[in-house]
């Protein structure tokens, strides 16, 4: 599969030398390698058709944010529709719905964070049989409209719109993190720990089993079809 990872974003400059950056997350929790473009400086691929598949990885910024690149990497997710796979992951799941449609703000629910459990509520050629995924999750904001020629793939109370499938392209994107370890979340956590309202609640619950490697392999298997 030659795919492209579009890095929106990077971990706490700190934690960066134990964890890496999120495309070697990806990497490894996919088993392939990929070429990475640091959009947030400006890097995108000059030609949509120079890779077969795009993963939109997470960020620390909002879709709503008055960034140059946030705009460019919009019309590049548009020029790519229909010419290459589309995969969103947080930041990339809400750039995505704000892309085609849909629209993305500042939940009033506030943070969602540690290990999240999600109602599988379709299903998809590329998934299995499992009636629920649990995901470790960091984010504030949420997809409040549904995209347009989509299909909710997962959803919580807390996150109606978890994942989502396109019909009108081959696109999918997912609110929480399968490239989060359990370590790497716990240590997100505590870099944030005066934002979180119950960060040591939020870490505990990232010691009970989770279904990084099973959402990993549904998107190798979308990727790959």
């Amino acid at each position: 599969m030659n795919l492209a990872i579009l890095e929106t974003g990077t971990p706490p400059e700190a934690l960066i030398p134990e964890y890496g950056r999120y495309p070697a997350m990806f990497e490894d929790l996919l088993g392939l390698e990929a070429q990475s473009y640091d959009v947030a400086a400006g890097e995108l691929p000059g030609d949509v058709g120079r890779h077969g598949a795009y993963l939109v990885t997470g960020a620390a910024a909002g879709v709503y944010d008055d960034l140059p690149w946030i705009p460019e990497l919009i019309d590049f997710l548009r020029a790519a529709k229909g010419k290459a796979r589309l995969v969103g992951i947080c930041f990339g799941h809400q750039i995505m719905a704000e892309a085609f449609g849909g629209r993305v703000e500042l939940s009033a629910k506030g943070w969602g964070a540690g290990l999240m459990r999600y109602d599988v509520v379709g299903k998809e050629p590329w998934m299995d049989e499992a009636g629920s995924v649990a995901l470790p999750a960091s984010h504030q904001d949420q997809v409040v409209i549904q995209p347009p020629h989509t299909e909710v793939v997962a959803a919580s109370a807390f996150t109606p719109y978890a994942a989502l499938a396109w019909r009108d392209q081959a696109a999918i994107s997912f609110q929480p993190h399968p490239e989060f370890s359990p370590e790497f979340a716990k240590a997100l956590i505590d870099s944030r720990v005066d934002r979180l309202p119950d960060p040591e609640a939020a870490a505990a619950s990232l010691d009970s089993p989770n279904d990084n490697g099973r959402v990993g392999r549904w998107i190798g298997r979308f990727l790959a079809a």
